[in-house]
């Protein structure tokens, strides 16, 4: 059998070790399997040939036959480029190359006829095609042209000539090579039940396709097929770990959660609290471990609901942790739930990495004894060091800033796995949940807490700041606060920090009779605790800050977050910033400051900002916009987005429709013995081995 998945690139003509060597390293193509599954990324009809005259402006690619009359070098150093002017009898268009100059006038030749093809831009009243492909015109067939592809390519591919057109033929030698049809990778029941294309004549199409609806057809099944794997894996995975992991049965709801729901609840819960605590105690009292997502909207009350479910495991005689990205966020935590257990017997302890010498050893000691009912904390929960007496359940928060491993040693201080709550604040769109967290059931709390008010929000131009700054002061004289955001992106921290504290002497010059609070990432810990300090205790009414106020500051008096450079932020890190404010009975506003000049993606941003609320809308519109692999944080979620084909944003049915398939082949083959199924399970084995990102999540 004629294997791809062994036969180095190396080996295939025209490659070579140096050529390997780039392929290897900007595409990640090492072997024969992995050419043909570096898919384009666009296709171009080159059927037909224009004339020169009838070039204009607006067209997006041109295909020309005629000679080059003659060449031009043009420049020095790096303004040197080589300019061929190129003749059909109706016009001149100029070919230019500014690198591979030597190459280029060793390759082509002058009164030759070739094909030409590439895009048109109009330069000093001529029009001129960068770095074109170029072709023998004896050996082009129009009438098989057609939909030519185009691969995505780096500089240094460029560089030593594997561009799109180079790729385009590596892959048309391998698929001639392929003299034997290839092991098929999906059962004859599933091709046949879903009108799937044959993997051969799929891959023959989707690089060279014999017509828009042979394309369309490889596509489809090639979305299909890797969509399918991925909740194949996440869903047998689920099953496997149901099986092996029997959970604690809490099967009493006692005095603690009694005592705390008739005494210490601060307000009526929501609908939306009382259906997810019902899920969360059924979950708990079944028998098998609970994993369960809790996605809601920044203040809907999900800190409260993972509180009174950790209740229910003290009621069982079980300890409670929680565990938090960062310090801030677990110190917040900690306020909020001492606060609500207030007068109730319960020991809540507060362990980060500044917890220190005999309060540390305290804390662990009564950890160990059982003393410690419960513990919040930061990464510093799964140290080695940490052990506890009868660890029951376990609430990770913003689960999406924890990486796989982190999560899973918590599951090893305990004799069997405790139950698990992920919450996060940062809603998911429900195509992402499903490949992100697959393996989990989700429950969403899609209510605010009565009383709450939306949240005003306003894009304003940079030039009109006077009269921003005049309704700060109002705020201001009504006794509020304001956070004033900043934006610091790695790329460009030095810039970003000047313009912090720029930002910051300027906001102290235009409000002189306030205290205002500068918080970032780069400031020592006790120097941010303090600064966060003065605007909790209401001493400072502004604060200045980076996004590390994004999470886990709860200042109920704050009504104006100003978000500076906004075009810089991404929706959902927009929506977190705006959740800031909002938290108490007073109108609250979110202003959005932009320079004028914004691309047509920044303007439909802020527009869905200044629309809606509503997280989810906002979570989806994000996904279309930027793509799951820029989603603040779905690199670290164990399920990695290099997707090679289908596309989550856009093929969100698709994938609801292969879980469906994958699931019923889970229930009708739960050990994987079923005969017809045996390519499935085969092929996932190989999946497994050949792909790291497929790792287990959770």
């Amino acid at each position: 059998m004629f294997d791809l998945t062994t036969r180095d690139i190396k080996y295939l003509s025209g490659v070579g070790p140096q050529r390997a060597a780039v392929l290897n390293k900007e595409a990640n193509i090492c072997s024969l399997h992995d050419l043909l599954y570096y898919f384009p990324y666009k296709y171009v009809d080159r059927s037909r040939i224009y004339l020169i005259r009838e070039i204009s402006g607006s067209m997006p690619y041109i295909q020309l036959k005629g000679e080059i009359r003659s060449f031009e070098d043009v420049g020095e150093g790096r303004q040197r480029r080589l300019i061929a002017h190129f003749m059909d009898g109706t016009g001149v268009v100029d070919l230019v190359w500014f690198n591979g100059i030597k190459y280029i006038l060793g390759k082509y030749k002058l009164h030759q006829e070739y094909v030409v093809f590439g895009k048109p831009t109009l330069f000093n009243g001529r029009f001129q095609v960068a770095h074109p492909d170029i072709d023998l015109a004896e050996d082009v067939q129009l009438s098989s042209m057609g939909l030519r592809p185009y691969y995505n390519t780096t500089e240094r591919m460029k560089r030593i000539g594997l561009n799109s057109h180079a790729l385009e033929k590596m892959m048309g030698i391998v698929l001639q090579q392929l003299r034997e049809p290839l092991p098929e990778t999906l059962s004859p029941s599933i091709l046949q039940a879903h009108h799937l294309m044959p993997l051969n004549e799929a891959l023959a199409n989707i690089h060279f396709p014999t017509g828009a609806e042979a394309l369309r057809k490889a596509q489809y099944r090639l979305k299909f097929e890797e969509l399918f794997y991925v909740q194949l894996n996440i869903l047998r995975y689920a099953r496997d770990r149901q099986q092996k992991y029997r959970g604690y049965v809490f099967s009493r709801v006692g005095e603690v959660f009694n005592t705390f729901y008739s005494q210490n609840l601060p307000f009526e819960l929501t609908n939306a609290q009382k259906r997810v605590l019902k899920e969360i105690r059924r979950d708990m009292g079944s028998g098998r471990q609970m994993n369960r997502l809790l996605q809601g909207d920044v203040g809907s009350g999900k800190t409260l609901v993972a509180l009174m479910s950790m209740l229910i495991a003290l009621d069982n005689h079980y300890q409670a942790c929680m565990m938090a990205p960062t310090e801030i966020l677990a110190n917040q935590h900690y306020e909020t739930i001492c606060g609500f257990l207030h007068d109730m017997d319960i020991r809540v302890e507060l362990l980060t990495g500044s917890v220190k010498g005999k309060r540390r050893e305290k804390i662990l000691a009564g950890l160990q004894a059982g003393d410690v009912q419960i513990l919040i904390g930061t990464h510093a929960v799964i140290e080695e060091t940490v052990s506890f007496a009868s660890l029951g359940f376990v609430v990770i928060d913003e689960q999406h800033r924890f990486g796989v491993e982190q999560r899973a040693r918590l599951w090893t201080k305990s004799m069997q796995p405790p139950h698990v709550l992920v919450m996060t604040a940062t809603p998911i769109p429900r195509t992402l949940a499903m490949t992100l967290y697959g393996d989990l059931d989700v429950s969403v709390i899609d209510e605010l807490p009565p009383g709450r008010k939306p949240i005003a929000t306003i894009h304003q131009f940079d030039n009109r700041r006077e009269s921003l700054y005049g309704s700060v002061r109002k705020q201001i004289a009504e006794g509020r606060q304001v956070y004033i955001v900043y934006p610091l992106i790695k790329e460009s921290e030095k810039i970003d920090l000047k313009n912090l504290e720029e930002g910051y002497l300027h906001v102290c010059e235009a409000f002189p009779d306030c205290i205002v609070c500068k918080v970032h990432g780069k400031m020592k810990a006790a120097e941010k605790d303090a600064q966060m300090q003065l605007f909790i205790s209401g001493k400072a009414q502004i604060m200045v800050a980076t996004t590390v106020i994004e999470v886990g500051v709860n200042v109920p008096n704050a009504s104006v977050m100003i978000i500076e450079n906004a075009e810089r932020f991404g929706l959902s890190q927009l929506h977190q910033l705006r959740g800031r404010v909002g938290r108490g009975a007073e109108q609250s506003y979110c202003i959005l400051v932009t320079g004028y000049k914004l691309s047509e993606d920044t303007r439909k941003r802020l527009e869905i900002m200044v629309r809606t609320n509503d997280g989810f809308e906002i979570a989806e519109a994000d996904l279309k916009l930027r793509g799951p692999g820029d989603l603040e944080g779905t690199q670290q979620s164990g399920v990695a987005f290099d997707l090679k084909i289908a596309d989550i944003a856009k093929d969100g049915q698709l994938l609801q429709y292969v879980r469906e398939v994958a699931q019923k082949v889970v229930e009708t083959d739960p050990d994987g013995t079923l005969p017809e199924n045996e390519i499935l399970w085969r092929q996932l084995k190989v999946l497994r081995k050949t792909n790291v990102n497929w790792a287990a999540i959770s």
